[in-house]
């Protein structure tokens, strides 16, 4: 692991550990239910190569960001008018996502070799731990059971659970409230900017996966304290 030298010499209470990306490779469910939506709203698909792009920042902005996409595809007048048409279908799209999500969560994902190596890890040296996505929380409690790893959290805080989600350090700063540790005593884990900055905010030490999503930009040129190609490394 790339760390700095203070880095190595904090004594961790706690981790709070990212869910896309980090841990489980979401893009599968991600495209299948995003793209089911669009089939029920009589819109053309939308490439996992795109969606990937657009993961990170909740489901509303993945959802939005989508309609963008297609209508903006099919040759809508300017970036406005993509922008108006996407806001008028939201409340549909985002009720046929949820639908579909639910139905299909965890059936096109798979978890990255070494998360679970790193959770015991993790949890052999004592620390507790806490998921924090920016995914719903009825999205995110399923996903964890279907992939064996809802037992190694006492903590799950889905992008719902606070009034912000990451990159804000509020749902940081709350996750560690909750957990009873101090932001510099607790652990980041995560694969992109907006887990570096919430934590960078927050007061928390930062470590980031090389494999996740990162808005398509090159995750070594985050501002975080160590880089891990995986959670075992930990």
């Amino acid at each position: 692991m790339n760390s700095s030298t203070h880095f190595n010499h904090i004594h961790f209470d706690a981790a709070i550990v990212d869910l896309d990306g980090t841990m489980v490779d979401t893009l599968g469910d991600f495209a299948e239910a995003l793209n089911r939506m669009l089939r029920d709203l009589d819109l053309p698909p939308v490439p996992p190569a795109a969606i990937e792009l657009m993961v990170g920042k909740g489901s509303e902005h993945l959802i939005h960001s989508a309609l963008v996409h297609v209508m903006s595809s099919g040759g809508a007048a300017d970036a406005a008018g993509a922008e108006a048409k996407a806001k008028a279908l939201f409340d549909r799209a985002w009720d046929r996502y949820q639908h579909h999500y639910l139905a299909i969560n965890g059936q096109h994902s798979a978890l990255y070799p070494g998360v679970i190596e790193g959770l015991k890890a993790l949890r052999a040296r004592g620390l507790r731990l806490a998921c924090l996505t920016n995914k719903p929380t009825s999205f995110a409690r399923p996903l964890l059971a279907a992939k064996g790893l809802d037992g190694f959290f006492e903590l799950v805080f889905g992008g719902d659970a606070f009034e912000r989600k990451k990159p804000d350090p509020l749902p940081l700063l709350k996750t560690c409230e909750a957990l009873g540790t101090v932001p510099a005593r607790t652990l980041m884990v995560g694969d992109s900017s907006n887990d570096a900055r919430a934590a960078r905010a927050a007061g928390c030490p930062v470590v980031l996966v090389t494999y996740g999503y990162n808005h398509g930009e090159p995750v070594r040129g985050v501002d975080a304290d160590g880089f891990v190609d995986s959670l075992a490394e930990l």
